[in-house]
């Protein structure tokens, strides 16, 4: 990662700095997206910018960007950085103003951005294998809709999971079933999907939409709607999706429920799917510099 976006401009990663008075730095007030890059183009950017402006509109906060300049800065920045398989993340800030907890309404928001590569041999793996899953409480704000890079929720949630030798932990709000620290789950149980609606309890994971749209084209029988955790014991599937795993086995729960399961055809046929799925959305949408 030579070069990281700032504001309007792609800088080189060695002048960035944060701004001791950035509200995110003080407040973990702001928004975030991830975007997946597979051979040098981004996938789904589209739904993933309509989403960051849902979340500023969610939260005050005025962009002072179009929605184009932002396709168009991060292309450049992949194109910078020369990334063929890897991630965007784009962060936008309220901005910078002495620390007080009311925020105005004046000022600018600092938008930043950088690249990472990923492993899709690593990732590809796993999806074959699966992954174990650990199942503690939700402690997270009311918000969870809105993608805010305030996470330490998430982020203790998944600390805990690692601990127990988890890749992912999975959340319950009083026994029920809300989402993953960094996913969206979905239960199997006699061919029927099952999975959180979205409400504010949960963030509508693009890789979930896809996954929806996909098991309804191939005729699954889907449920949205919250369920209590014991329900995990009597599943004969689980998955897990998001922007990074896509979809992503569960084999294994611990902690609030102990369960093994094996990796089942409705997960296979949805992992196949999405596969075709993408590499139909990276034909049919080229990148643009």
């Amino acid at each position: 990662m030579k070069y990281v976006l700032h504001n309007e401009h792609i800088i080189s990663a060695d002048d960035a700095k944060v701004e001791m008075n950035d509200r995110g730095y003080h407040f973990g007030d702001g928004i975030y997206e991830v975007i997946r890059i597979y051979n040098s183009k981004p996938f789904t950017m589209d739904e993933h910018l309509n989403r960051l402006i849902e979340s500023a509109n969610k939260l005050d906060l005025n962009l002072q960007i179009t929605k184009e300049t932002l396709e168009n800065l991060i292309n450049k920045l992949v194109e910078k950085n020369e990334l063929t398989d890897g991630m965007v993340y784009i962060q936008m800030t309220r901005g910078v103003s002495p620390r007080n907890h009311l925020y105005h309404r004046t000022e600018n928001p600092i938008l930043s951005g950088f690249t990472q590569k990923l492993s899709t041999q690593e990732n590809q793996t796993k999806q074959k294998q699966g992954i174990s899953a650990w199942v503690t409480d939700d402690i997270r704000w009311l918000r969870c809709d809105i993608k805010s890079i305030n996470l330490l929720g998430n982020v203790i949630a998944k600390r805990e999971a690692a601990d127990h030798h988890c890749q992912e932990a999975i959340l319950h709000r009083d026994g029920m079933i809300t989402e993953g620290s960094s996913s969206n789950l979905f239960l199997v149980k006699d061919q029927t999907l099952y999975t959180h609606p979205a409400t504010n309890l949960i963030l509508n994971g693009i890789t979930r939409q896809i996954v929806l749209k996909l098991a309804k084209s191939l005729q699954f029988e889907m449920v949205e709607e919250a369920f209590p955790k014991d329900v995990i014991e009597h599943a004969d599937e689980a998955f897990i999706t998001s922007t990074t795993m896509e979809v992503m086995p569960i084999i294994e729960f611990k902690g609030g429920v102990k369960t093994s399961l094996k990796i089942g055809p409705i997960t296979e046929k949805l992992q196949d799917a999405f596969q075709h799925y993408k590499n139909d959305g990276l034909s049919t949408k080229p990148n643009q510099s």
